[in-house]
């Protein structure tokens, strides 16, 4: 069985404050794109135990035991034991850590896709459980519908947003990011208005008002970044930001808006319907 774990970016990102456990209160919106990722699932024959983990692709830091999509079947495997060995391969294209949300896709849909290969009967609600135990941008792939987002991230609400008469230009330089540090350059502020109510605003409004906390201090540290969404603009966005805590930056335009994409070779690119 094989299914096509997706992107998403976030539309504006406040944080708005630290909370007692370490982690940060924050308000975005999540909108999917389809920018895929592959992942294939097979029971494993004879006697084999647990998980067998391969992967394609772009290269993924890290070694594969602690690759969120063994993670997702280790944590079904603690509570349902019927859980079969299996072979899981995953083909790499989303860039990691990016801001696209790549390596939280591939869990939620790695618990997805188990629960539909084994037939475990999970409902959405405890699918979503799990997905926070593996990270807070994990829970919104479960839904997979364009969300406000508050807590952690994980506190959905979906929204009726349908940006299909756009289209998307994503670009990544490969610059990574070190999320603690892009956290710790914050100052926490509580925005007026919410995201929620920005969001509704035509699009051309969200250049002023529709806000990336984070890009401040990464493009100060990153002025190449910065340049990504000068460029966009110039090239005729309506709306650029950069994505979660980068480096991907974004850029919406008019399905009918004719771009040159005079980016480095070596940057990711992809053109995207909405």
């Amino acid at each position: 069985m094989i299914v096509f774990p997706n992107c998403k970016i976030n539309l504006g990102l406040r944080i708005l404050r630290k909370r007692s456990d370490g982690y940060h209160d924050l308000e975005t919106v999540f909108y999917p794109l389809p920018l895929y990722d592959l992942l294939e699932v097979i029971r494993s024959p004879g006697d084999d135990l647990g998980l067998s983990f391969s992967t394609s692709g772009s290269p993924i830091a890290g070694n594969n035991s602690q690759n969120l999509c063994v993670k997702a079947y280790e944590l079904l495997q603690k509570y349902h034991h019927a859980l079969p060995a299996a072979k899981l391969h995953l083909h790499k294209v989303i860039p990691s850590g990016a801001g696209l949300g790549g390596g939280s896709a591939d869990a939620a849909f790695t618990l997805k896709l188990l629960n539909e290969k084994f037939d475990l009967q999970l409902t959405t609600d405890q699918l979503f459980d799990y997905a926070l135990q593996l990270g807070s941008d994990c829970p919104f792939f479960i839904i997979n519908k364009p969300s406000f987002g508050e807590g952690r991230g994980e506190i959905i609400e979906t929204l009726p947003l349908d940006l299909s008469p756009y289209k998307f230009i994503i670009v990544n330089p490969g610059i990574h990011i070190n999320t603690a540090e892009a956290f710790s350059a914050i100052i926490p502020s509580q925005p007026t208005p919410s995201l929620k109510e920005i969001i509704q605003q035509p699009i051309e409004t969200w250049k002023h008002d529709l806000i990336n906390d984070f890009e401040e201090s990464v493009f100060r540290q990153f002025p190449e970044i910065e340049a990504i969404k000068t460029r966009l603009y110039d090239a005729g966005a309506l709306y650029s930001s950069m994505s979660g805590t980068g480096s991907t930056v974004y850029g919406i335009f008019t399905k009918d808006t004719t771009t040159d994409h005079q980016f480095p070779s070596n940057y990711f690119l992809k053109e995207l319907n909405g």
